[in-house]
């Protein structure tokens, strides 16, 4: 281990010869996992651009979701942070992790768990917080993503941006995370793209959402049958909708429940069939919403002025916010299914006609 001066500027963090990720990988005999949608990158020019993509890490506070072999944690190491949190649920991966630690000592915390579960209010040092209002801190989350942990994951995280909590107790913190290409295009599409979903308006209405750059399915081992997207998330000052985020979840699924019919359809299944013409109307005129528009076609807006007006009616309605359509329509086919079996057998003649 050694710190390389460099005339004029600060010194620069190096490691010592280490093992190719791919040796790792035959050492400790690593092999991705399909059911964990495990994909490997190996090359370091890629996992270097996600790291410059997160931007001046020097001296930074950083959280890896997910390293695995240990590739982009190379480049975060190099890019000279001051703590570098590695959060890994499988254990395989850890005796690699603790030969990148020991290279780069007092530099790693290694935590055998998992992110979904993990709690990040104490993750960081008290003195790197930041007041909301001001420029984000010097904390960021980095992460490859399993396909299968990213989505329920970046829900996960988009309440803990609203609600000011977990990794976002420290202030505005930014996150570089892959996603699936399509993923991406979901978190980032503008109204009227073909993309816009429950995730873009989840997203946008809490967060800059961008996508930094496309990689290759390719570039990763197992190759996966899709492109990834590196996208990063900067908490807004002020969240474009001023609701709880459990009241716009719910407004925005069920506008997007039946995404190809009007908004109309899915802004009703936030009524008890008992009056609900009546109330999606109202809350349909109130918002000023064109109730022939698609889902995809609402503005921000829009939806702002849907879960404004929505939140006016629960306040007057307080068993309103606990109706869930779902489950009226499951009790209803239930009532059916029990009378249709209570009714007494028909003549044969008339079952056949």
């Amino acid at each position: 281990l050694c710190l390389m001066a460099v005339p004029g500027k600060a010194a620069a963090f190096r490691l010592p010869p280490l093992p190719t990720v791919g040796e790792i990988i035959k050492l400790f005999r690593l092999k991705a996992q399909k059911q964990l949608s495990q994909n490997f990158l190996l090359d370091l020019r890629l996992t270097d651009k996600i790291v410059r993509q997160a931007g001046e890490l020097r001296n930074a506070h950083v959280c890896e979701v997910g390293p695995g072999p240990g590739g982009i944690t190379r480049s975060i190491l190099s890019a000279g942070v001051e703590q570098l949190l590695l959060i890994e649920k499988d254990a395989r991966f850890i005796p690699g992790l603790q030969m990148l630690s020991e290279a780069a000592p007092g530099k790693v915390r290694i935590v055998h768990g998992d992110i979904l579960t993990y709690k990040m209010e104490k993750a960081f040092p008290k003195h790197l917080k930041k007041n909301w209002e001001d420029d984000p801190p010097d904390i960021h989350i980095i992460g490859n993503l399993p396909f299968s942990v990213s989505t329920p994951l970046i829900i996960k995280w988009l309440e803990n941006v609203s609600k000011k909590d977990g990794p976002f107790i420290y202030g505005r913190t930014q996150m570089t995370l892959t996603f699936q290409k399509e993923v991406a295009e979901r978190l980032t599409a503008n109204p009227g793209g073909k993309q816009r979903s429950r995730l873009s308006i989840m997203a946008q209405h809490l967060c800059t959402v961008e996508t930094g750059f496309v990689i290759p399915g390719q570039a990763f081992v197992p190759k996966p049958e899709v492109d990834v997207a590196v996208v990063l998330f900067t908490p807004l000052v002020q969240p474009k909708i001023q609701q709880p985020f459990k009241l716009v979840e719910k407004v925005v699924q069920s506008v997007f429940q039946f995404r190809r019919k009007y908004c109309f359809r899915g802004i009703a299944t936030l009524f008890p069939e008992n009056g609900r013409l009546e109330r999606t109307e109202q809350l349909m005129m109130t918002a000023n919403v064109d109730p022939t528009l698609r889902p995809y076609q609402l503005s921000m807006s829009q939806f702002r002025n849907l879960c404004d007006t929505y939140r006016k009616m629960c306040d007057e309605d307080p068993n309103l916010f606990v109706y869930n359509y779902r489950e009226e329509l499951r009790q209803k086919k239930m009532r059916n299914s029990l009378k249709s079996t209570s009714k007494p057998e028909e003549p044969e003649e008339e079952n056949q006609v």
